[in-house]
Parts: structure tokens; C-alpha cells; sequence
């Protein structure tokens, strides 16, 4: 492992975001602590408990892990895509650096920057909504876990993308809207038996599910079965990257 061009890319995609901290931290943040002030303080206090949770911190993994699928996919994506376009990655894929030196930079950089954000939404949560956490341990698994996942999944949407607009149209189009549908304010338990197993298609429903269980003990479905499905999910993705890297798709022209 060439640890100093992995080194270098990662240097360079945290220097440049740290450039843009406004639109980085302090716009996921505010937009954040938006949904704690609606659904949390003010909602939150007229609903019921859902499983024995209040509903102000119910809602908080969920509104942590849509803001962790958006940023992961967001950076990453952006990441790989600013070199396309500048025209700068030919001179990443003449450097003798391997592709899992590449991939390790950039993926490594965005899935930072999203842990971070993680953290710090949760540290924000702590001012509108008590909260506590079961599993600590868990609850960092899941957190690395997804960031690194749909990093990885970012970089694809990166290699795939030949516009600005295609950049944006998945995270806008299907994973937001699926973050939504995943259990992000409710429990899965609430909809009737039909959307019940309607739901289940959703892949966010299990990092949701997962994650929320880190938190209090209560999950849609088993631990093990979330697992199951991060693991999955990482693992298609490692696939069609190694795919990309080998064949050059939308890397050479």
C-alpha cells in the first residue's frame, strides 16, 4: 500500500472540504435541527411514545442516517466527478497508484467527512431531544459501516455521471425519497400488514432499522438481518468498482 498517494488524495479531498464548511457542516446541521425543532420539540411532545420511546427521540436515527446516506453519496460522488470533468483524474490513473490506492483516498475522505457529520448531528440532537444510547459500539459499527458503504456507492454515481445533473439526480430522485419511506419518523410496525411487507423492499428500512436499535433496544427487523444487508450492499459495490477500475468504463475515454 502506497501509504503517501493515499495520503495525498485523502489531504486534498479534507483540505477542500474544510474550504466549504459552510455548505458542509453548517447547511446539513441547520436543516437538521429544523426537523428536531418541528417533529421533535413541538410534534414530538403531543405524540405518544412509539415502543416505549419518546417520539422527539424516536425520530433522531432516522434523521441521522438521512443526513449520513445524502453526505456519503454527496462527497463521494463529487469527489471522483470534479477530477472528470477538470480533466485532472488522467493524471491520478498515469501516477503509479493502484485502483484500491484510489479508491482508499477518496472513499476514506468522504466517509470522514460523513462520520463527522454524524457525530456532530448527534451532539445537536442532545440540545432539543434527550436521548440515550444502548449499544455505543453498535451504534459507531452502523455509523462507519453506512458512511463507508454509500461512500462507495457515491463513487459509483461519481464514475457514472458525464453531468452535473445526473450527479444529483439519484440522491434527489431515489435515495432521499427511500430514506423517507424507510422508517425515518415511524415505526414500520405503524403501517397496515400490506405496506408492512411493502416496505420491507426498501434497503434504507434495514440501515434504519439497525441503527435505531443501537440506540434503544427496538428495531423493524432482527439485528443480524440489517447486518446481513449492509454487508451485501458493501460488497455489490466493491464489486462493480473493481469492475470500473478493470474495464476503465467512463474513467478513459
Amino acid at each position: 500500500m502506497n501509504r503517501h498517494a493515499v495520503g495525498a488524495i485523502y489531504r486534498f479531498e479534507m483540505a477542500r472540504w474544510l474550504r466549504t464548511l459552510l455548505q458542509s457542516i453548517a447547511a446539513p446541521i441547520l436543516s437538521t435541527s429544523l426537523y428536531f425543532v418541528v417533529f421533535g420539540a413541538a410534534i414530538g411532545t403531543r405524540m405518544g411514545e412509539i415502543e416505549g420511546v419518546s417520539y422527539g427521540a424516536f425520530i433522531i436515527p432516522g434523521l441521522v442516517m438521512l443526513s449520513l446516506l445524502s453526505e456519503s453519496i454527496s462527497n463521494a460522488s463529487f469527489g471522483i466527478y470534479m477530477p472528470k470533468w477538470s480533466g485532472t483524474i488522467y493524471e491520478v490513473l498515469s501516477a503509479p497508484v493502484s485502483a484500491l490506492e484510489i479508491l482508499a483516498g477518496y472513499v476514506g475522505a468522504a466517509a470522514t467527512k460523513s462520520v463527522l457529520l454524524g457525530l456532530l448531528i448527534l451532539a445537536t440532537a442532545r440540545v432539543f431531544v434527550p436521548y440515550s444510547i444502548a449499544h455505543p459500539v453498535w451504534m459507531a459499527l452502523f455509523l462507519v459501516l453506512t458512511a463507508v458503504t454509500f461512500s462507495l456507492f457515491g463513487f459509483i454515481l461519481g464514475v457514472w455521471a458525464d453531468s452535473w445533473e445526473k450527479l444529483q439526480i439519484v440522491p434527489l430522485m431515489i435515495v432521499t425519497p427511500l430514506a423517507f419511506l424507510g422508517g425515518s419518523f415511524y415505526s414500520i410496525a405503524m403501517l397496515p400488514p400490506l405496506w408492512q411487507k411493502i416496505a420491507l423492499v426498501n434497503p434504507v428500512v434495514y440501515l434504519i432499522s439497525g441503527f435505531r436499535w443501537s440506540f434503544y433496544g427496538v428495531a423493524d427487523v432482527h439485528i443480524g438481518v440489517s447486518l446481513a444487508m449492509i454487508a451485501l450492499f458493501l460488497t455489490l459495490c466493491i464489486g462493480v468498482i473493481a469492475w470500473i477500475f478493470r474495464t476503465g468504463y467512463r474513467l478513459r475515454r
